[in-house]
């Protein structure tokens, strides 16, 4: 079994790459899993990670975390915002096809929306939160 991070956040970018309400504003060659700001804008990097088991006998339940920075070039947060509305309207689907996993519930835990002190990025983080189940392959 892989990392239940790592398998969600494949399936959490091909989401993203397929939608084209997120590939309308944010191009899918710049959705990223990658660890600095982004060279072009708009961009969307796939960021931090974390896995929490769950109780349980079999100790294969997880709480599963992951992070959606967007970057946008632009005085305001507009921009960020709108990519943080088409992110959701991604990830709204309710069905979860990952290999190796059930996904029970994946949600938007929280938004945030961070102005950049020199005035030329917005920054928006998006927390997701996934409720999984390892499966025998």
């Amino acid at each position: 079994m892989t990392e239940p991070s790592l398998a969600m956040q494949a399936a959490i970018r091909a989401r993203l790459v397929a939608a084209s309400a997120v590939t309308s504003l944010v191009p899918a060659t710049s959705i990223l899993d990658q660890n600095s700001r982004p060279e072009t804008f708009p961009s969307i990097i796939i960021g931090e990670g974390q896995t929490v088991s769950d109780e349980g006998l079999a100790r294969r339940r997880h709480q599963v975390f992951a992070d959606l920075h967007i970057w946008q070039k632009e005085a305001g947060l507009v921009g960020a915002k709108q990519v943080a509305g088409a992110i959701r309207e991604a990830l709204a689907d309710t069905f979860w096809n990952v290999t190796g996993l059930h996904v029970a519930d994946l949600h938007i835990a929280s938004s945030r929306f961070l102005r950049d002190p020199g005035g030329l990025h917005s920054h928006g983080i998006i927390t997701l939160q996934a409720s999984v189940s390892e499966v025998a392959p």
